[in-house]
């Protein structure tokens, strides 16, 4: 098999392909013109930033198996194109955890000490030690916002300068927490107990411009924001604003929202630390990352297992044909109950009835945890399993064959420090989705689209005020469906909506007469 190289690697990942057998063209650069003349003879591509793949890409790449990237980032890989292709693309996730960690730690001792600052005038001939007064750690509260690898790593760092560590993540459990010693809080406690926050997200609809000028208005008077992780969680516009007004003290930024940051007013204000990405650029990352992608592809292209990989293998047409609508059903089941549940998660309870019992469950539990992790954390079919392990959450699955009410069915339950939430799902025709159960409750919803999940009193007005709030915000109503425990009792409503209702309007739907509380779902 051959193995193309188009961007630079590291020798150590060239030696584990030629110690396999592979036939290797290793380059240090190609352009877009070179790869596409080339690709049409190789297995294997291997890439880093330079190289984009492209729809027009794969079409010449008739042996192409899978794609591998040399670190995180897959912002320049067509990853539905691929997978149309039955490319499996791979990335390095955790080859430069450790790099970015540090530098995250330098960035905030740099900018509580106002190393560059200070460095840069001393050059000047300047003797300026009162201008350029620190902080210290010792003692100072630090908020981590994402607690995968990186921010974990980030958390045992700053316990050992002695720091108090919060951190949030709707994923990770206790237990888990109290073994990286530090204690888990919602986010408005973030905001409002740190000295420090540093972000450790991906960037996703959920988290950009997570921190933005009502989240920093929540924040302590002088606090200083860290973003090591993705240009766009923090609101650059907002976060000028505020450096400005002095509301935050100081912001340290490795990633921008547009990069090279050229221009970018951030760096004219001397009150902020940046760097240009520099987040995973040691040599020791380069060569994990170089090491692990090699040995990745390698035991894919012998053996056929995908670690890491960030899209669904290729499965047989018949294979697929039957299983693809459950899988479907099972990433809704999940996503729904990751935006809806009433808390921390410790425990993921999954049922499968009736012709749904009958087929591989591994999909079809991989699909609901993808569905309910994906509004925090970048996962896929592949990684979800391993992620929700590494957050500590109890997966359980049961089969029946049995057929209550329904021909088939999910059931997906969640159990956390606040209680429990729980979603059943079916198939009718074996075809078309519908959300049969909520918390106990019956009923028959279409999950797609925008939907409004009411939890309220069966009392009579309900429905009607909630019709009439969305008609005074301009909101139209494409469906709406409703269950209840008993008459009288507690009842739910899910109301399917054609456009994105706005957060005031959400609000002032949370005080209606009998209405409980309110969520939403975008599925």
């Amino acid at each position: 098999m051959k193995i193309l190289i188009s961007d630079n690697l590291a020798p150590e990942g060239v030696k584990i392909f030629d110690e396999a057998g592979f036939e290797v063209n290793a380059r240090t650069s190609t352009t877009p013109e070179e790869v596409a003349v080339m690709i049409g003879e190789y297995d294997g591509l291997v890439i880093r930033s330079g190289t984009t793949i492209t729809p027009e890409l794969l079409e010449r790449a008739d042996r192409l198996k899978v794609i591998g990237r040399a670190g995180t980032g897959l912002d320049n890989v067509d990853i539905l194109a691929a997978s149309r292709k039955g490319v499996v693309v791979m990335n390095t996730p955790g080859g430069n955890t450790v790099t970015t960690a540090e530098h995250t730690l330098s960035m905030i001792m740099a900018l509580c000490r106002n190393i560059p600052q200070a460095a840069a005038s001393l050059k000047e001939n300047k003797w300026e030690k009162k201008k350029y007064t620190g902080t210290e750690l010792l003692g100072k509260t630090l908020g981590i916002v994402g607690l995968g690898n990186i921010g974990k790593n980030v958390a045992k760092r700053a316990r050992g300068l002695e720091m108090q560590v919060i951190g949030y993540d709707p994923y990770m459990t206790e237990d888990m927490a109290h073994s990286l010693g530090l204690k888990l809080v919602s986010l408005d406690e973030i905001y409002a107990l740190s000295d420090i926050i540093t972000v450790h997200t991906p960037l996703t609809p959920e988290t950009r411009h997570l921190l933005r000028a009502d989240t920093i208005a929540r924040m302590k008077d002088g606090v200083r924001l860290v973003n090591c992780a993705r240009g766009g969680i923090i609101k650059e516009d907002d976060l000028l604003e505020a450096l400005q007004s002095g509301k935050v003290a100081g912001a340290a930024l490795d990633v921008f929202e547009k990069e090279p940051p050229q221009d970018n007013p951030l760096l004219a204000l001397t009150n902020v630390v940046g760097t240009p990405h520099l987040g995973a650029s040691t040599s020791e990352a380069q060569i994990n990352v170089a090491v692990m992608v090699a040995n990745q592809m390698v035991e894919y292209l012998k053996t056929g297992v995908a670690r890491n990989a960030r899209n669904l293998a290729a499965v047989s047409p018949e294979e697929l044909e039957k299983i693809q609508p459950h899988v479907s059903l099972a990433e809704k089941i999940g996503s729904l109950l990751g935006q809806v549940a009433d808390g921390r998660t410790n425990e993921i309870a999954m049922e499968f009835f009736g012709d749904t019992a009958e087929l591989n469950s591994e999909p079809l539990s991989a699909a609901i945890l993808k569905g309910f992790l994906s509004h925090f954390a970048d996962v896929n079919l592949v990684s979800a399993p391993f992620l929700a392990k590494d957050r500590g959450i109890k997966i359980s699955e049961t089969r029946s064959n049995e057929r209550p009410n329904f021909q088939n069915k999910i059931t997906v339950t969640i159990r956390g420090k606040y209680g429990q939430n729980s979603v059943s799902g079916t198939l009718f025709n074996n075809r078309d989705p519908r959300i049969v159960m909520v918390d106990g409750m019956f009923l028959e919803a279409i999950p797609e689209g925008e939907m409004l999940i009411f939890r309220n009193n069966d009392k009579p007005g309900v429905i009607g005020s909630i019709g009439r709030a969305l008609a005074d915000a301009g909101i139209n109503i494409a469906r709406m469906q409703f269950g209840r425990e008993e008459a009288g009792g507690k009842a739910i409503s899910i109301v399917n909506v054609d456009s994105p209702v706005a957060q005031d309007v959400l609000a002032q739907m949370a005080t209606l007469p009998n209405v409980i509380d309110i969520r939403v779902a975008r599925l």
